[in-house]
C-alpha cells in the first residue's frame, strides 16, 4: 500500500480549519503559496469558495464603509462590508501580502485575523471557516514587522519554502511534453541564494519561454530597470544556469529572435500571458504593441496610460440595498469579447491608489475581487530609469512585482519597425532623413535621434523650420548633440549615396562591382552596397527589387547570405526569392 505525503502547507491549511485558528504563513516570493490554496481549497473543500484579497491592493472603503441606506422609508447610516466577503456559502479568506497594506487597512485586517470580525460583521456567521495571511518578511518588498505581542498571539504561524508546496506536481502537469525531472535537479543543485532569485514561479516563467523558443534571458524580471542576475560567490552565473536549464530541457537558448517584440505580443495572446516591454522613449513601442494587438486580436486593446489613470477609471465603490459593497468595473472590463490590455508608461502611475488596483489586474488578473472575463493578455510598457547618462523620473519596483511577467523584454529602437510606418506615411521627405539617421551619424548620435525625433524632423523641414528645433531640447540654449550638416545637404539633393541613387545608376554599379569580382572580400563598392541593402527598409527593398536583383548577385556568397540572418520572416522571404533569380 503506497502513501502520499501531503505537501506541508496544504497540511497546515487542512490543521487551522479544523481547529479554526488563524494561519499566518510566511514564505519567499513566487514559492506558489496562493496557488496552493487555491488548488488545495477547489480539491478537497467542493462545497467551500476561496475569497482572496489582495491586501497590498486595497484602499481604506473596499472591505468596510459607512454608507446612507433606506430602511422603513428613512435614511440610515450602516456599515457596508465587501460583497465577497457574503458569498451566500462556505468560505475560506485568504489575505495576501498584508504586510503591504497601509496603516488603515493593516488595522481592519487585524480585527478580521485575531476575532474573525469586520466591523459589525461576524465572519463565522457569514459562512466563514478558515481565515490566512500570507507574507514575504523580506524587507525588500515591505517595510513593515508585525511586533505587537497582543496579535501575534491570537495566530499560528508558520514559515514555508518551496519544498513545503507542490509546485514540481503543478509545472510537471502544466508541461507535459517535457520529463522535468533534470530541469528541477539543476535548480536543487544551486546554492540557497540563486535558488530563491530562481523562484518557482520563475521556473514557471523559463518553462514558458522555452516552449516559444525565446531566450531563457526573457524570463528573469526587470527589477528598477536591470535584468535579475544570478550571481554567488563564483560570480555572475546567469548565462550558465540557463543554458543549464535549456539542456535539460533539450531546446535551444537563443541570444535574441527576429521581430521579437511581434513575437513575444502573439505568445502572450495565444498563451494569457502578462508580459513588460521596457524601451527608451520615442522608438515606437507603444505604437507597435497597439498595432500588433489589433491586427491578431480584431480590435482595440483596452489602452490606460499609468500617469493619468484614476482608480475611477478603473472601478468605484457602489453601496446596495442587499447591505454589501460592491465594486463597479469600467465599462471597458465587462462583455464577453476578448480583451488585451495595454498598461503605457507601467512606471510612471499617477498615485499609489491607482497603482494598487492596477497590480491586482496584473498580478491576479481580477478587479476588485472579479475576474475579468476573457481577458487575453496583458502588456506594460515603461523606459529604463535612465536613457543617454539622464535619470528618467520613474518609480522603482520590488521583485515580488517584477516576476508576475512571464516575459520581460529590453527593447533596442532596432526592434520596432517604426521606418516603414515613417515612409508609408511622409514618403521620400522620411527616406532621405532615414537615409542620414542609418548612414551619416555615429551610434550616439542615433541614439539622440529616436524615431518621435525623426517625425518631427521631417514636419519641420516640409514647414521650412530650422531643423534644430525638432532635436531633444535640453536647456541653456543646448540641444542634442547631434550634427545636423550631412541631413541638410541630402535635403538640399546635394550628392549622397543611398538606395535609391545607386536603383538609379545600376549601370554604373554593377561595373563597379565587376571590377572588384577577384577579390573573395570584395571591395570599397561592395561594402558600400552591402550597407545600403541591409540598412534599407523591406518597403524599398520592394521598390527597387529589379536593380538589387542584379547588384546582390555580383556581391561575394558570404555577404549574401548576412541577409538571411536574424531578421523577420517577410524579410527572409524577400531574399530567399531574390536569391532564387540569380543564376549560375
Amino acid at each position: 500500500m503506497t502513501t502520499t505525503t501531503k505537501p506541508k502547507l496544504t497540511a497546515f491549511i487542512d490543521a487551522m480549519i479544523d481547529i479554526g485558528q488563524t494561519g499566518q504563513i510566511f514564505g519567499p516570493h513566487g514559492i506558489g503559496k496562493t496557488a496552493t490554496f487555491f488548488s488545495h481549497i477547489a480539491q478537497e473543500y467542493p462545497d467551500t469558495e476561496l475569497v482572496f484579497v489582495p491586501a497590498a491592493n486595497l484602499t481604506p472603503d473596499d472591505l468596510l464603509i459607512n454608507a446612507p441606506v433606506r430602511e422603513d422609508g428613512e435614511l440610515v447610516l450602516r456599515q457596508l462590508v465587501m460583497s465577497q466577503l457574503r458569498p451566500g456559502r462556505k468560505f475560506v479568506l485568504l489575505i495576501d501580502d498584508s504586510l503591504q497594506a497601509g496603516e488603515t487597512i493593516q488595522s481592519q485586517l487585524m480585527q478580521v485575523a485575531c476575532n474573525w470580525t469586520l466591523g459589525e460583521y461576524d465572519l463565522r456567521a457569514l459562512g466563514c471557516i478558515g481565515v490566512f495571511l500570507t507574507d514575504n518578511e523580506s524587507l525588500a518588498e515591505t517595510s513593515a514587522r508585525r511586533s505587537d505581542l497582543a496579535i501575534l498571539d491570537r495566530m499560528v504561524t508558520v514559515r514555508m519554502t518551496a519544498n513545503d508546496t507542490a509546485w514540481r506536481a503543478t509545472l510537471s502537469a502544466r508541461y507535459r511534453e517535457w520529463d522535468l525531472s533534470a530541469f528541477f535537479g539543476v535548480w536543487s543543485s544551486l546554492g540557497p541564494d540563486v535558488r530563491e532569485l530562481v523562484s518557482p514561479r520563475t521556473m514557471e516563467h523559463v518553462l514558458a519561454n522555452a516552449r516559444e523558443g525565446f531566450p531563457l534571458q526573457w524570463a528573469l524580471p526587470l527589477v528598477n530597470g536591470e535584468r535579475l542576475r544570478l550571481r554567488d560567490e563564483r560570480g555572475d552565473r546567469t548565462r550558465e544556469i540557463l543554458d543549464r536549464f535549456a539542456a535539460a530541457l533539450g531546446v535551444p537558448n537563443p541570444s535574441t529572435v527576429p521581430d521579437p517584440v511581434r513575437q513575444v505580443l502573439k505568445a502572450a495572446l495565444r498563451n494569457r500571458w502578462s508580459v513588460l516591454l521596457q524601451g527608451p522613449p520615442g522608438c515606437g513601442k507603444t505604437e507597435l504593441v497597439r498595432e500588433t494587438i489589433r491586427t491578431e486580436l480584431g480590435r482595440d486593446p483596452l489602452y490606460f496610460s499609468l500617469p493619468v489613470t484614476n482608480v475611477e477609471d478603473l472601478c468605484a465603490p457602489l453601496p446596495t440595498a442587499a447591505g454589501t459593497l460592491e465594486n463597479l468595473l469600467a465599462r471597458p472590463f465587462t462583455g464577453r469579447e476578448p480583451k488585451a490590455i495595454v498598461w503605457d508608461e507601467y512606471n510612471r502611475p499617477k498615485d499609489k491608489a491607482a497603482f494598487a488596483r492596477l497590480m491586482e489586474i496584473t498580478q491576479e488578473w481580477s478587479l476588485a475581487g472579479q475576474r475579468i472575463e476573457n481577458l487575453r493578455a496583458q502588456v506594460a510598457i515603461q523606459n529604463p530609469p535612465y536613457h543617454l547618462g539622464r535619470k528618467l523620473l520613474v518609480a522603482r519596483n520590488n521583485i515580488a512585482q517584477a516576476t508576475r511577467f512571464t516575459c520581460s523584454l529590453v527593447v533596442d529602437p532596432a526592434d520596432i519597425p517604426a521606418n516603414e510606418w515613417l515612409i508609408s506615411r511622409y514618403g521620400g521627405v522620411a527616406e532621405t532623413v532615414l537615409e542620414w539617421w542609418k548612414h551619416d551619424i555615429d551610434d550616439d548620435g542615433r541614439a539622440w535621434i529616436t524615431k518621435r525625433t525623426i517625425e518631427r524632423l521631417v514636419k519641420l523641414h516640409e514647414r521650412g523650420l530650422p531643423l534644430e528645433l525638432a532635436t531633444i531640447y535640453l536647456g541653456e540654449g543646448e540641444y542634442a548633440p547631434v550634427p545636423l550638416t550631412a541631413l541638410l545637404d541630402r535635403l538640399a539633393n546635394r550628392k549622397v549615396t543611398g538606395l535609391g541613387e545607386i536603383a538609379r545608376q545600376a549601370g554604373l554599379w554593377e561595373q563597379r562591382l565587376r571590377d572588384e569580382r577577384d577579390s573573395p572580400e570584395g571591395g570599397n563598392h561592395g561594402d558600400v552596397v552591402h550597407q545600403v541593402l541591409a540598412n534599407a527598409e523591406l518597403s524599398q527593398l520592394r521598390k527597387h527589387r529589379e536593380a538589387i536583383a542584379r547588384l546582390v548577385a555580383l556581391l561575394p556568397p558570404k555577404l549574401r547570405a548576412t541577409y538571411l540572418v536574424g531578421v523577420a520572416e517577410d524579410r527572409q522571404r524577400f531574399w530567399v526569392e531574390v536569391f532564387a533569380t540569380i543564376k549560375g
